[in-house]
């Protein structure tokens, strides 16, 4: 059950298999990821958040070394289940090189908020979440050890599992709005080709679309 402290769960190294059968019966999710930095091949995943409409958020902990965590990949590789991240290039792209999950029907909110909010150029997921929800995230804990050992504190918690908790009300809420300004099909062309630009960046590719 979820439970204590704001419908939390923390497991380590996977999602247990009651999880993974109550996500999978979920219509979107949100992701997203922890990690010791923004390097890929320096850096490792450290903690992956999942989330979904009833607020139910579990925090999958992962120890130093692990390649695999079978019950999320079949969640994230579920091509009927929307994902929703902000920024999706870099948390898919984390997902990838360490745990070897090909992210698939993914929805980025900040490339959403890019192509729908062209009135603001503040599109990180406070300033999306702020506007679009009304709620205030409180980012004091974004730089955390979070490969520390032992127990997350409960500033981590809690700022972990906000990233994921108002994501998907920013997501009905920027879907509208890119349906609304005749945007929509074009945000879904984005999203399919960022399965492309992530093996890109992996491979090590800067832009190879400049002159």
């Amino acid at each position: 059950m979820w439970g204590m402290l704001d419908n939390f769960q923390v497991f380590d190294n996977d999602l247990s298999l009651v999880a993974l059968q109550t996500y999978q019966d979920c219509g979107v999710l949100a992701v997203d990821t922890e990690t010791m930095g923004l390097v890929p091949r320096r850096d490792r995943l450290c903690l992956v958040q999942v989330g979904d409409e009833q607020g139910r958020v579990s925090l999958i902990r992962l120890a130093q070394g692990m390649t695999a965590a079978p019950h999320l990949q079949t969640l994230l590789e579920a091509a009927d289940l929307v994902k929703i991240f902000h920024y999706a290039r870099f948390d898919v792209g984390m997902l990838r090189y360490h745990l070897g999950i090909e992210t698939r029907a993914v929805f980025c909110t900040k490339i959403a908020s890019k192509l729908a909010r062209t009135y603001s150029p503040r599109h990180g997921l406070k300033e999306v979440v702020q506007e679009l929800v009304g709620v205030e995230l409180d980012k004091t804990a974004q730089s955390s050890d979070w490969g520390a050992v032992g127990e997350l504190s409960e500033s981590q918690l809690r700022y972990a599992g906000n990233d994921v908790r108002y994501l998907i009300p920013a997501y009905l809420k920027l879907k509208q709005m890119l349906h609304r300004e005749g945007r929509l099909a074009l945000a879904e062309r984005c999203f399919n080709h960022l399965s492309t630009l992530v093996e890109l960046d992996l491979l090590g590719y800067d832009d190879v679309f400049s002159h």
